[in-house]
């Protein structure tokens, strides 16, 4: 649902874009959206530029990303912004990208403010450098009597170290005599999951043309609708947002069922 029709025809007022917002289902949006965003480093080297330069670049990407998520009545966007494995980058990129997150932090609580965001992370805080852990600790706390959209934030997040986690916490319960096997499910596996608060994505996107999850959100993209733009990153914008949610509602979701005498 729209939260607000005068914001939204507002934002997205554009002529050269007015025939693919009038195909746009606005009852239609997906709850949960999910992207993978890639592209940073090779949008920078086609401008003779540094890697830190393209990743400057993305910031400014997700910050419209997030205020078209708003405006669109988007319930939760989730982001991948540092993986476990992207520790093994270059020590010079690793640390621009820590103080890249504190700084581009506090720079946008504002907005977060503003737009009514609530702020959530996903993944193993404790690794962190003490200034960006702190500086993420005050965004959850500054953030966290908003009502509005969820942001949740990936960073050092690694989906087979989220399910090894949860696999150990269940375990343990199961040790100690607090559950029986017969009582894990699914649903109650995914509630020691990271999103157990946001739920499974809808729609994942991933820029820059590749086409893998890059051990993003395994369990939870068992029926996701996946979109893949060739776009970088730092091109990525409200439009390319629009057109991705358009291809989403063009799918028919069956879950594995059967629809119109058709099977998965």
């Amino acid at each position: 649902m729209i939260p607000n029709e005068d914001a939204f025809k507002q934002y997205f007022s554009d002529t050269d874009h007015a025939l693919l917002m009038e195909q746009l289902r606005t009852d239609q949006i997906p709850r949960h959206i999910a992207i993978v965003m890639d592209g940073n480093g090779r949008w920078a080297k086609a401008r003779g530029e540094s890697r830190s330069f393209g990743h400057a670049a993305g910031v400014e990407a997700l910050r419209e990303v997030i205020t078209a998520a708003v405006r669109l009545g988007v319930g939760a966007l989730t982001v991948y912004a540092f993986s476990t494995e992207n520790w093994n980058r270059p020590q010079e990129e690793v640390d621009l990208l820590m103080s890249l997150f504190a700084t581009t932090l506090i720079k946008e609580l504002p907005l977060l403010m503003r737009e009514n965001v609530r702020l959530v992370y996903l993944g193993d805080m404790e690794a962190l450098p003490i200034e960006t852990k702190e500086t993420f600790e005050q965004g959850l706390s500054e953030t966290n009597n908003n009502t509005g959209m969820v942001l949740a934030v990936a960073v050092n997040y690694g989906s087979r170290a989220e399910i090894l986690r949860a696999v150990r916490q269940i375990s343990d319960l199961c040790c100690e005599g607090k559950l029986s096997s017969s009582e894990i499910t699914a649903d109650m596996f995914s509630r020691y999951l990271y999103t157990a608060e946001i739920g499974d994505p809808d729609l994942l996107i991933r820029t820059s043309g590749e086409k893998r999850l890059s051990n993003f959100l395994l369990w939870q993209c068992a029926y996701t609708e996946f979109y893949f733009d060739e776009v970088l990153w730092p091109d990525f914008n409200r439009w390319n947002l629009i057109q991705a949610i358009l291809t989403f509602q063009h799918r028919e979701r069956r879950f594995g069922g059967v629809k119109d005498g058709l099977s998965e």
